[in-house]
């Protein structure tokens, strides 16, 4: 008998934990103004021409890749138990049966499991009419990894709807180029990030997706504490994200050294980089990723020191780039 929680070869299966309730990751996947924000892998948008979410409804929408190539996608809602799960054949042309025999499309269901009262396990499980069927997916559009991409961006969404982000904007008299080597270029980057009067020392610096920068801050006093970043994204000039923890020597994720509070042990750090007339505006988001109610609570009454910590940090860009016209 074969493992229901295994695919078979004529099957993709990919699954997450999430950390947020049941009915909040519902709503980000049934609401399309939603869905636009996290739906496929890294570096796609998503418009929906049409919405009808009820059994017999279609979906259709286009993903738009990085390079601009447009992927028309339509469904048809087949099953909607509320909160619980969602099946729809997915094809690119209006007949969806017949593109089915055919092999062109799939059947999705998406269910939505509560682990927790503030943990859903959201799973995807797409048949294909064939092994053959599944393997051109796989080979053709990366389905697989655009799956994982595709939850990953999920659980960084809902992370933002529960908690609103911290947001630091600072604009540097500077081109766009520059500004981006200077975060992306560690002989520059430790020279400057940080918090005010903190020295940075770099253990790694691997800029890649799935790439992490381990660095040790050395306080005024002289206390050691780590810090690492965990790259999500690379989009050059334009974005940069990735997941900043408190850390040990040997890169591991660590509570926050200076307080007792539980701080969030993880926190989600999108950086975007605009250019107008030659000069530069950076923006950050902080939100705290996989966090509980109390991580969320200590972000929330923290918004003073976060706020301190990010201005010195931009300062000393700001007296780095004056060096480095």
């Amino acid at each position: 008998m074969s493992d229901p929680h295994l695919p078979s070869d004529t099957e993709i299966l990919f699954s997450r934990i999430l950390h947020a309730p049941r009915e909040l990751v519902w709503e980000a996947w049934t609401n399309p103004v939603h869905v636009a924000q996290w739906w496929g892998p890294r570096g796609f948008t998503t418009t929906t021409k049409r919405h009808e979410f009820r059994v017999g409804g279609y979906w259709e929408h286009t993903m738009q890749g990085p390079d601009g190539t447009n992927y028309p996608n339509k469904s048809k809602f087949l099953e909607i138990v509320p909160q619980e799960r969602i099946t729809y054949l997915l094809g690119g042309g209006s007949d969806l049966e017949g593109d089915e025999r055919r092999g062109t499309t799939f059947r999705a269901t998406w269910t939505f499991e509560a682990v927790a009262s503030d943990r859903t396990r959201l799973t995807g499980r797409m048949v294909f009419p064939s092994k053959e069927a599944r393997d051109r997916v796989v080979r053709d559009f990366g389905a697989v990894e655009g799956g994982k991409q595709t939850l990953e961006r999920a659980a960084e969404y809902t992370a933002g709807l529960q908690t609103k982000p911290f947001v630091i904007s600072r604009e540097f008299a500077a081109p766009r180029d520059l500004v981006w080597r200077v975060w992306t270029e560690p002989e520059h980057f430790s020279q400057w990030f940080g918090p005010k009067g903190f020295k940075i020392k770099l253990a790694r610096f691997d800029l890649q997706p799935g790439g992490m920068t381990h660095y040790s801050m050395v306080m005024p006093e002289g206390k050691v504490l780590w810090g690492r970043a965990v790259y999500r994204e690379i989009a050059a000039p334009a974005k940069l994200v990735w997941l900043n923890s408190f850390s040990d020597e040997a890169g591991g994720i660590a509570p926050h050294p200076l307080t007792k509070d539980p701080w969030p042990l993880q926190m989600l750090t999108t950086i975007v980089f605009t250019e107008q007339a030659g000069k530069t505006t950076v923006t950050i988001h902080w939100v705290p990723f996989d966090s509980t109610a109390a991580e969320r609570a200590t972000f929330e009454a923290g918004r003073g020191s976060m706020a301190m910590g990010w201005t010195g940090t931009l300062d000393q860009l700001t007296a780095y780039l004056s060096l480095n016209p």
